[in-house]
């Protein structure tokens, strides 16, 4: 048996966006120089888009999993520099020989915000619950799971059906968060119009369209914490007025402005503006399930068209590289010499004279309205394939209905953008190539059975350097493929006032609000 206590085995991952500093989220103090945290005080944070729901085994959706994060908490947890795992409401784990068993030991200390005390039965249902959902939620992370027991109160036990590599790190994302057994007596429709977990907040309202609230949880089991008394969430999908909203004060924290306001808001006064190392990969996603796009020499006829450097210097203003891989640099297997299809007009050319579209076509791009990122992106692209034959028309949607079109795979061509929520590639690659990841190969309906079995393979591999070619086999056949057009890789980057102290993001994309502290 091999055993793991305290800090769980690091994952190499190589920060290679780092322009900014992650702090130590999760430690006991969250000031910065400006002294101790201030206990009490209302958060408010302005985004472009709102929730899309609070079910977290079946949203893909990164506003609505920031919010799931500070009410349901996961075994296991990032390390705020993102470069390995540590035990949250686990105390570590032990493996059998044969990597089939998993022995978890719990906490002892945790309530729900209900007061319930936690124990391994609610663990038990809250990773059967994300299993069950196979292929149509986040069920596929847990696939290799054969059985979970409830050993006894403080124990749960993992078996697989064959040995696993992500294991850990699966059961650190959110959702494999734990919850009340039996969603406390409610049906699941009933419990996640407003969730109960062990996390640090607790659910207070959500006005849809406009904001959620979430209040402090006096329970929580990280004595002390939080120290504010609410988060509010705003929707504001305009980013001009974000950016003026934080510099005047009426919110605290500015969720992703955009690129061409960082430098003023750097300069502003009373405003920190920060970018922090990230995993985030922003790509133009092909819809395969319509023509011309199930067509690979469209798809790299398009790829090749795109200047992702004059896109890293107009939309980025330098802040970012270009992409050229599925993975990002700042995810673990990244290789740099993947293959992703460069800027080359040539070629583009002779792509499309060999498609099934040899004279061009019309098709659209859909974006998000009131992003001047996505819209400097398409107006750049919509120059760069006239020049190639294809005319393509800029199809805009407020940010909410943008992410539902998306998630419905009703578009020809999109922007998007991918964040890991585990430090491990299996997440990412099964939800984008594997049909039966989730989401349909990232909603472009991309189906390849060489590349499946070849995740299917590094799924399974427990030896690194084995592990490593896997996955560089499989970033050369999905470039080669071009179901997306990979464009650059940027860091994070906030806003806040100088009174949010500890604000911190993780490479994952996620922050600890019990953490945070406004100053009075």
């Amino acid at each position: 048996m091999r055993t793991r206590f305290g800090v769980v085995g690091a994952l190499a991952l190589t920060m290679a966006l780092a322009l900014g500093g992650c702090g130590a989220a999760g430690s006991d103090d969250s000031a910065d120089a400006g002294g101790a945290p201030v206990k009490g005080g209302d958060l408010t944070m302005a985004r472009s888009a709102d929730i899309i729901a609070m079910d977290k085994t079946t949203t893909f959706d990164n506003n609505s999993i920031r919010v799931m994060e500070q009410i349901m908490e996961p075994l296991f947890h990032s390390s705020p520099d993102g470069t390995k795992l540590e035990p949250w409401l686990a105390t570590g784990y032990t493996i059998s020989d044969d990597q089939l068993t998993y022995t978890i030991p719990l906490r002892q200390d945790v309530t729900f915000s209900d007061g319930t005390p936690m124990t391994a039965a609610d663990v038990k249902f809250s990773l059967d619950e994300n299993t069950k959902t196979g292929a149509s939620g986040w069920g596929f992370v847990n696939a290799a799971i054969d059985s979970v027991e409830a050993t006894d109160d403080h124990t749960v036990t993992v078996k697989l059906k064959y040995p696993w590599a992500p294991l850990i790190a699966d059961l650190s994302i959110f959702s494999n968060g734990v919850i009340p057994k039996d969603y406390g007596g409610k049906t699941a429709e009933e419990f996640y119009t407003a969730p109960v977990g062990t996390g640090p907040f607790v659910w207070s309202g959500w006005k849809k369209g406009q904001s959620l609230k979430l209040t402090a949880n006096g329970k929580y089991w990280q004595k002390g914490k939080p120290y504010l008394s609410s988060v509010q969430w705003n929707v504001v999908p305009d980013a001009n007025t974000r950016k003026l909203q934080v510099q005047g004060g009426q919110i605290d924290i500015d969720d992703t402005p955009d690129w061409s306001s960082l430098a003023s808001l750097k300069a502003a006064g009373g405003v920190k503006a920060e970018t922090y190392p990230s995993t985030q990969i922003d790509y133009v996603a092909f819809n395969q399930a319509r023509a011309p796009f199930d067509d690979v020499h469209v798809r790299r006829a398009i790829s090749y068209a795109i200047d992702r450097q004059s896109l890293v210097k107009a939309v980025l203003f330098g802040n970012g590289e270009v992409a050229n891989s599925l993975l990002s640099p700042g995810t673990p297997y990244y290789d740099a010499k993947a293959g992703g299809l460069m800027f080359d007009v040539a070629k583009a050319k002779a792509e499309l004279a060999q498609s099934s579209e040899p004279g061009g076509f019309t098709t659209t791009l859909l974006i998000a309205s009131g992003n001047p990122n996505q819209a400097s992106v398409a107006q750049i692209m919509q120059s760069e394939l006239k020049d190639i034959g294809i005319t393509m028309e800029i199809k805009q949607l407020d940010p909410t209905a943008n992410k539902q079109a998306r998630l419905a795979s009703d578009f020809d061509m999109t922007l998007s953008a991918w964040t890991m929520d585990i430090p491990d590639p299996d997440q990412w690659t099964s939800f984008a190539v594997d049909p039966q990841g989730g989401s349909k190969s990232a909603f472009t309906s991309y189906d390849n059975p060489d590349v499946i079995a070849l995740n299917a393979q590094a799924q399974k591999e427990t030896d690194d350097a084995k592990r490593q070619a896997l996955y560089t086999q499989l970033q050369q056949k999905t470039s080669e493929d071009a179901f997306l057009a990979y464009l650059y890789y940027s860091p994070y980057v906030y806003a806040t006032t100088d009174a949010v102290q500890g604000f911190q993001v993780t490479p994952l994309g996620g922050y600890l609000l019990q953490d945070v502290s406004k100053k009075k």
